[in-house]
């Protein structure tokens, strides 16, 4: 997940077709990226929603350690 959001956030351009429209391939990856960051939306939305609703210094560091170490919080 982390290098998805890394390559989409430094700017990483779609090939293009001769039509100038983006290619089948970036278009299946673009939407590819947009689904997997609405999962991991929803999968913050759900913890934060069953530890009080409220984003705590502590709720952060959980979600940060979920996705930047991988280990996962699923309880």
């Amino acid at each position: 997940m982390a290098f998805t959001s890394h390559a989409l956030s430094h700017g990483a351009a779609l090939t293009r077709d001769s039509s100038g429209k983006p290619s089948l391939l970036s278009r299946f990856f673009a939407a590819l990226m947009e689904s997997r960051q609405r999962a991991a939306e929803r999968e913050i939305a759900r913890f934060i929603a069953a530890n009080g609703g409220k984003l705590t210094d502590q709720i952060e560091l959980e979600i940060e350690k979920h996705f930047f170490d991988n280990t996962g919080f699923r309880r």
